[in-house]
């Protein structure tokens, strides 16, 4: 696991190369078996692989996004309001939990934070994904996924050390 940890990191460069359908079920199974508080499961995934909407939705917001376009796959991540009061905390485990399957299968994937953002003056970027993807209301978008093939200029090993400077022992 911890191989697992050292080496992964954000991804925003991807080849056109497609994901094999398998390893898309194995990404979903993955965040379906995220474990979650009370084991209400308050979020949904919507798998998208279609070009058009990969590009609309890297404009969900001004920043941050447009690597969006490059992708192969990408998982949003939706939080059932009505579920849970702790779907933020719920949502953001199954993001990680998608985010170390893909490594673990070779791909490579990048958080694109949502939630809090705002798509342009008048609309936030979680009503602009709800409405672009016909999304109920309750729903709130925590992020989405990107996930790909990494171009090879992309696909590094970083194997650093955290600083224990952030630990305290008592």
């Amino acid at each position: 696991m911890l191989d697992l940890l050292y080496s992964r990191h954000s991804i925003r460069n991807y080849s056109d190369q497609p994901i094999e359908a398998d390893k898309i079920e194995t990404l979903i199974e993955a965040a379906l078996l995220s474990p979650s508080s009370r084991n209400r499961q308050p979020w949904e995934f919507i798998v998208v692989t279609d070009k058009t909407i990969l590009k609309q939705l890297s404009t969900s917001k001004p920043n941050g996004a447009t690597f969006l376009a490059d992708a192969t796959l990408a998982i949003v991540i939706a939080g059932n309001t009505k579920k849970s009061d702790v779907w933020v905390e719920d949502c953001s485990i199954a993001a990680i939990i998608t985010q170390l399957t893909a490594h673990d299968l070779g791909l490579g994937s990048c958080w694109i934070q949502l939630r809090g953002r705002m798509h342009d003056e008048d609309i936030s970027s979680s009503e602009y994904v709800k409405d672009l993807l016909h999304l109920q209301n309750y729903l709130e978008i925590e992020c989405i996924i990107s996930i790909g093939y990494p171009k090879d200029d992309a696909k590094l090993n970083l194997k650093t050390k955290r600083s224990t400077e952030k630990v305290t022992r008592i």
